[in-house]
């Protein structure tokens, strides 16, 4: 995530907390904790939680052979991606740990579960088309009426970039009626719910 678009999640973030106060954030995709690390400091700032949901195996085109595979995060002990020591190592250096909640578990398995309406969510998971769908069929309609909806890697054109956050979040979001964008920054769209 480039600076500019973290630094206006983080002020996204806020304006959420204000919004809706008290209500938990959620975000879909922490990978290593980068974007986390802004959605955190923005959450103990705000009064609130970050549960920050991934598998820690990595999507479709961080694995072997694709072009944003990393061999640093292989477990070789397994033979697998494995994130998750180095999300809650960037968690902990950041000295977020008492405001950001790792949720380590598929996203959709995670959704199904979950009651509580949230006052920010933060889509950046599987890149697919099916991961980008099943992300915002699951987490969308939980977002609070006045809560906001941030989708990263928001490409309309396909020069730019993968199509999925486009195609199955931003496009049923804006065509479901419940959300207006309130910003777009670099590939970050930000939605608020009506």
């Amino acid at each position: 995530m480039p600076p500019d678009e973290g630094d206006a999640l983080f002020e996204a973030a806020l304006a959420a907390g204000a919004a809706v106060h008290g209500a938990p954030w959620v975000e879909v995709g922490s990978y290593c904790g980068r974007s986390t690390i802004w959605l955190g400091a923005a959450a103990r700032t705000a009064g609130t939680h970050l549960f920050a949901v991934d598998h820690h195996r990595g999507s479709e085109e961080n694995q072997a052979g694709w072009e944003h595979h990393d061999t640093e995060v292989v477990d070789a002990g397994v033979g697998k991606m494995d994130t998750l020591p180095f999300f809650r190592r960037a968690i902990h250096d950041a000295g977020l740990e008492d405001a950001v909640i790792g949720v380590v578990g598929a996203s959709p398995s995670v959704a199904r579960h979950w009651t509580t309406p949230i006052g920010f969510l933060f889509i950046d998971g599987g890149h697919g088309d099916e991961p980008a769908r099943l992300d915002y069929e699951g987490w969308a309609h939980l977002v609070a009426p006045g809560g906001t909806l941030a989708i990263h890697d928001v490409f309309p054109d396909p020069a730019d970039g993968g199509r999925p956050p486009y195609e199955q979040i931003y496009l049923p979001a804006m065509a479901s009626g419940r959300f207006d964008e309130m910003s777009v920054t670099g590939s970050l769209r930000v939605l608020r719910r009506r």
